[in-house]
């Protein structure tokens, strides 16, 4: 995740979300291939136009080299299954495209977004049944690396489910304010300190203004 230093992910009317360098953009694409999969939520891929893929020649021949095959599987997490399957993600057809739901998702919705996809699961009545999910994607399509890049509910739920094992986070020399800007970790969050997720830092380097920070997640 990339966020300002004052914590946000995009503005509070959300109309900018890009404001990363070139250098971060490039950190995302080297991180992407090292993943089996890439994973976002439903507002990332819907209000950017964005295909969760790999990027340029380079990072495929990264990818390659990492032991992975050329195309990472692409997954987008929603609860009610509120995906646009008119979303630039479905214009590229490189990998398969695998949506998470729950059972909030109506009939109708079902019928469009497998009309798109290649695989939609419903894990859980009202929330993402994460364990379950990762599970059968390890399973199934022999996921063992995930990269999730947001939204800030996303992450929270992740976070809450006991399922993240690292943070990349880069620091950006901007600030948006807003009580209503999103942050990395939104949601419904931790609630009690004993609750919130305890972090090791493993390395931090600074390229011009920004900062680059990788944290290992501390399990319970």
């Amino acid at each position: 995740m990339a966020m300002t230093a004052d914590g946000k992910i995009a503005t509070a009317n959300r109309a900018v979300s890009s404001f990363g360098s070139r250098r971060d953009q490039a950190h995302l694409l080297q991180l992407r291939a090292t993943a089996d999969a890439v994973m976002a939520g439903a507002r990332t891929t819907d209000s950017n136009p964005i295909t969760l893929g790999p990027g340029p020649a380079k990072y495929r021949r990264l990818r390659l080299r990492h032991g992975l095959a050329e195309f990472n599987l692409r997954i987008i997490v929603s609860r009610s299954g509120t995906v646009n399957p008119k979303a630039e993600v479905f214009q590229r057809r490189f990998s398969p495209i695998i949506i998470l739901t729950t059972r909030r998702a109506t009939a109708s919705r079902l019928r469009e977004l497998r009309a798109v996809a290649t695989e939609v699961r419903i894990y859980g009545a009202k929330e993402i049944n994460f364990p379950r999910a990762l599970r059968w994607l390890r399973e199934k399509w022999g996921i063992k690396r995930l990269l999730c890049e947001g939204g800030g509910e996303l992450n929270d739920a992740l976070f809450r489910a006991g399922v993240v094992d690292q943070l990349h986070l880069t620091v950006c020399p901007k600030v948006f304010g807003g009580r209503t800007a999103p942050t990395i970790a939104d949601g419904l969050g931790a609630g009690r300190l004993a609750r919130a997720a305890h972090l090791a830092l493993v390395s931090a380097r600074r390229h011009d203004d920004e900062m680059f920070f990788v944290y290992h997640v501390l399990r319970k």
